[in-house]
């Protein structure tokens, strides 16, 4: 198994969890925690980019 798919559940969790903190209603967590979670996988993304790059130039 990939270990890349434990990272589902985390960034799940976490955005859910980073939406609560500032909203109450399920709409607006909702919306945050989406866009949290874009936010997290660009940036897991960019870090990829810029190890795959470094390992391929050495």
């Amino acid at each position: 198994m990939n270990q890349l798919w434990y990272a589902v559940p985390l960034i799940v969790s976490i955005s859910l969890v980073y939406g609560a903190t500032r909203h109450e209603l399920m709409g607006p967590i909702l919306q945050n925690a989406a866009r949290a979670a874009t936010w997290i996988v660009g940036f897991m993304a960019t870090i990829f980019v810029i190890l795959w790059a470094v390992s391929w130039f050495v």
